[in-house]
């Protein structure tokens, strides 16, 4: 059985690129075609790259074309301001490859998600954590704008506390502001618990709110504000379904000393599993996320992170070792 064919039946969609490509390479044993994978090495860190280069990698993928970053570290599950700074200049430096920016491009920084469910609190930590400088451009003098480009910040809420699309907030923002490129944040689903809090993705294709746990949502992405939209995403549940067919699978590895055992789980059919773990989340229909209970510090230090990456790459002044005295 396929992990993959397990994933549609339980209607999972892996929010990173980098684990939707170990999925695939790891069941074909092949290179995906159309596809590219670069990968650098850091201290404190890995920065894996996954690019969709044309309609066939895109239908592999099941995603859009285009690049997709991901630095891996579990460093930011610790208090370690140090290792912090040093993981935001390493993303700093990833955002530039993907931002097109010039001097005096202007931008929107949009932190989704939900404000009062911490597991989807990054994007609006990540505002509160920011700095605007588009009213500058208007009232300041022209000393306090030296370094800087107009950035512009909100965190909309979700469509359950507006009762508006969140795109279409977004959107209307865009239309008044003009921005040259939109940058959004939002939390992410995991393929595994390993993964939570410990890898932060961009990508230069925009995002889907919500995709990951099932809600279909207009997507923020560049034919839908028109123009250019970078997303910044970080892993912070997994689905217990997944959960479930991952303690299956330990289960009868460890038992692989017993070929009966491990024949009893190849047989299994898919439908069976998949019937197997639906009765167990049938209380929450069907759909149940898990979070670490330490997920509020770990939010708050991954936001600060970005908030840092987001300084440094955007405002080409900004002294490296000063950055710190501008996050709020």
């Amino acid at each position: 059985m396929q992990t993959s064919e397990l994933y549609r039946l339980l209607g999972i969609n892996l929010d990173l690129a980098v684990e939707a490509h170990d999925l695939l390479r790891g069941e074909t044993g092949r290179e995906i075609p159309g596809v590219k994978m670069d990968e650098d090495t850091f201290d404190n860190c890995s920065i894996r790259t996954i690019t969709i280069l044309n309609e066939q990698g895109e239908q592999i993928m099941r995603r859009q074309q285009g690049t997709y970053i991901t630095l891996e570290t579990e460093a930011l599950r610790v208090n370690n301001k140090i290792v912090h700074k040093e993981i935001g200049e390493i993303l700093a430096k990833c955002l530039n490859k993907v931002l097109p920016l010039k001097d005096d491009s202007s931008i929107l920084v949009v932190g989704l998600g939900n404000w009062n469910a911490t597991p989807d609190s990054l994007g609006p930590k990540v505002i509160n954590s920011s700095m605007a400088t588009r009213h500058l451009f208007h009232y300041a003098p022209v000393e306090l704008q030296q370094g800087l480009r107009p950035v512009s910040v909100m965190a909309p809420g979700v469509l359950g506390l507006t009762g508006i699309e969140t795109a279409e907030i977004i959107k209307g923002t865009v239309d008044r502001v003009q921005p040259d490129v939109v940058i959004c944040i939002d939390s992410l689903a995991a393929g595994s618990v390993e993964r939570i809090n410990a890898s932060i993705q961009i990508s230069d294709t925009g995002i889907s709110p919500g995709s990951g746990i099932g809600n279909k949502r207009m997507g923020i992405n560049p034919e839908s504000m028109g123009v250019p939209v970078i997303a910044i995403g970080v892993p912070t549940v997994v689905q217990a379904g997944i959960i479930a067919h991952q303690t299956m699978e330990q289960l009868f590895n460890h038992l692989n000393a017993n070929p009966s055992l491990q024949d009893l789980y190849m047989r299994l059919q898919p439908i069976a599993i998949n019937e197997m773990i639906a009765k167990v989340l049938e209380p929450f229909g069907g759909q149940l996320t898990v979070t670490p209970k330490e997920i509020d510090e770990q939010i708050t230090n991954t936001a600060r992170v970005i908030a840092m990456a987001l300084a440094l790459a955007l405002h080409p002044g900004m002294p490296l070792d000063e950055v710190e005295h501008y996050l709020h």
